[in-house]
């Protein structure tokens, strides 16, 4: 801001607004998203700025950057086949419509494991999991988390690498619970390792971190669920 670069001041803001977001705490990553949009309108920032609304649960002013970027960006690939059906995909899942997530996503799949930037990180691939969490499909789940666990050179060190891990742990715990007998205790075994990791990663975290909360309530209600 001291010089005059409010294009990167905003882009700061909406990489916090989206560490917010998916962190679980959705008043923040407003306020971030809203202090970028005040900064610039640029593209990229409209993007990711929109993606942070979509995944705090404001997915009708997400929706707004989804029709204008539409309507500017028309002959911009990479927004056509990546951004926009990912923001589409985020708004659907944050809307409660999993099924309309998973087909908004479908164009993006070729095109996934490019990492484009600004921020590509496998987001497709991550909404794209969040939505068969939600339908309660765990093997399809599961693939996609295992994606990202298997490009980490991809995700980098941004938060939705470790939180699909935690992912992968619903993932299994969802199949555990549709299966039976030593499958169904084979799967609660894996999804409590996967806890594990996921929880052994974020030792040092900030103990009110609600995805952190939420993952030791499942952790621990699992484990109680195995116990003989």
């Amino acid at each position: 801001m001291r010089a005059d670069s409010k294009e990167v001041a905003a882009l700061w803001h909406t990489g916090s607004a989206l560490h917010e977001a998916e962190l679980g705490f959705p008043a923040l990553a407003k306020k971030e998203a809203d202090a970028a949009l005040a900064l610039s309108h640029g593209r990229d920032v409209e993007i990711l700025a929109g993606l942070a609304l979509a995944r705090s649960g404001h997915g009708a002013e997400a929706m707004k950057l989804v029709q204008q970027l539409e309507k500017t960006e028309t002959l911009n690939t990479i927004l056509q086949v990546y951004w926009l059906p990912t923001m589409r995909g985020a708004i659907e899942v944050s809307d409660g419509h999993p099924a309309k997530a998973i087909a908004a996503l479908e164009a993006t799949s070729p095109y996934e494991l490019g990492g484009p930037l600004p921020l590509g990180i496998l987001y497709p691939v991550y909404v794209r999991g969040l939505a068969y969490l939600d339908q309660g499909d765990g093997a399809r789940a599961a693939v996609e988390f295992q994606k990202m666990i298997d490009h980490v050179g991809i995700v980098q060190n941004f938060v939705i690498g470790s939180l699909s891990r935690l992912g992968l742990a619903r993932a299994l715990a969802l199949q555990a619970g549709a299966a039976e007998g030593d499958e169904a205790a084979q799967l609660r075994q894996k999804a409590l390792a996967a806890y594990q990791e996921f929880l052994t990663i974020w030792k040092d975290a900030d103990p009110d971190v609600p995805a952190l909360v939420a993952a030791k309530k499942e952790e621990a209600r699992l484990r109680g669920a195995s116990a003989p």
